[in-house]
């Protein structure tokens, strides 16, 4: 440990696997440790710090998160990712009107979506995948006073594989958010019912996982808006009715998964269609022509008792990085597993300085 208090402590990247018992004393006003070998809890010394940043990610950290960490309302980025932190967030968190990233996945927390974090107007960023969250996400992007100040920043919302379930909202959406979403994770769930054709209108978005779920409806002709699209996957849910083709005017769509569904009758062609390859498209015994090999006019084939999923979920990965001037300084980077996916990014992330 340094002899005095330092802004930036960055120990990440090593093989610890333990703090000293009074490293608070020399904490400024970022700490990362990510990616050691720490196991225990949190040491409650923390909370007399005014820390902005912390990252405690790919750990052993356990117990529950102090509620203490973050009434001061100092904090900006928290990243606890990979750990093995249990119980619900504090609710304090409302208090931490500086925040911009959240970073909680792959934990053991459970609880209801936290809709309360929808009034903190700088938050970007929200990942709370591969927990044991629970509950209706109906009204999770709106507050009902059509306010357009709920989650009015918000960039990032990834809430994969946990236990969520139910009917999304129609009003999913409101008008600031339109413009600031770029990436939406909400597979392996158990949500249910119509997409909302309201999702339509995120005319920022690039990647959209809707996969692994129970979705019961057609595929809404107004996801032909979202021309920034460049990740599409709906696979593994009960989707029926034809391919709209409206889809083919997505020309920045390279990855499309469309997978173990109920969809019938031609499959489009054109534009960036033309580039897909089966495995976009099997499991659904109605669909016919290219690049399937089942032709049209020809019922299809007995389905096999054989059933593989292969679903091609998008795994997102969030990665702090410092110097870019924004605030206490940080970007998130998205890495995919087509490693296709970037540029636009990187791009908003050097945007978030202004």
């Amino acid at each position: 440990m340094p002899s005095r208090p330092v802004t930036i402590l960055d120990y990440s990247n090593n093989s610890f696997s333990s703090v000293l018992p009074n490293f608070t004393l020399y904490l400024g006003q970022e700490f990362r440790i990510s990616k050691n070998k720490i196991s225990g809890h949190i040491p409650e010394s923390v909370c007399d710090s005014t820390i902005r940043v912390l990252d405690l990610s790919f750990n052993n950290f356990s117990g529950q998160i102090p509620s203490c960490l973050i009434e001061d309302g100092y904090m900006s980025v928290l990243s606890l990712r990979e750990n093995r932190f249990e119980g619900q967030l504090p609710r304090t968190l409302t208090k931490c009107l500086q925040l911009e990233f959240l970073d909680i996945g792959n934990n053991n927390m459970v609880g209801i979506f936290p809709s309360y974090l929808g009034v903190l107007s700088r938050l970007r960023v929200l990942v709370m995948r591969s927990n044991r969250f629970y509950g209706s996400m109906s009204g999770a992007l709106h507050n009902g006073d059509k306010s357009g100040e709920y989650f009015s920043s918000l960039q990032i919302l990834d809430v994969a594989s946990n236990n969520f379930f139910g009917n999304l909202s129609p009003d999913w959406t409101f008008n600031k958010i339109l413009t600031t979403l770029t990436v939406i994770d909400l597979s392996n769930n158990s949500f249910d019912g119509t997409i909302p054709r309201s999702v339509g209108r995120l005319i920022s978005l690039h990647v959209l996982n809707m996969s692994g779920n129970a979705f019961t409806s057609d595929i809404p002709q107004e996801f032909g808006g979202m021309t920034q699209l460049e990740s599409l996957d709906l696979s593994q849910n009960q989707l029926f009715g034809d391919i709209p083709e409206a889809l083919t005017n997505l020309t920045f769509l390279g990855i499309l998964n469309l997978s173990n569904n109920q969809l019938v009758g031609t499959i489009p062609r054109s534009g960036q269609f033309a580039t897909f390859e089966n495995s976009s498209f099997k499991g659904n015994l109605g669909l016919c022509g290219p690049p399937l090999s089942s032709p049209c006019g020809i019922s299809p084939a007995p389905p096999s008792t054989a059933h593989a999923d292969d679903s091609s979920h998008v795994d997102v990965v969030l990665f702090l990085f410092s110097g870019l001037g924004f605030g206490v300084g940080f970007a998130a980077a998205i890495l995919m597993r087509w490693g296709r996916i970037g540029k636009w990014f990187v791009k908003s992330a050097r945007a978030l300085r202004t």
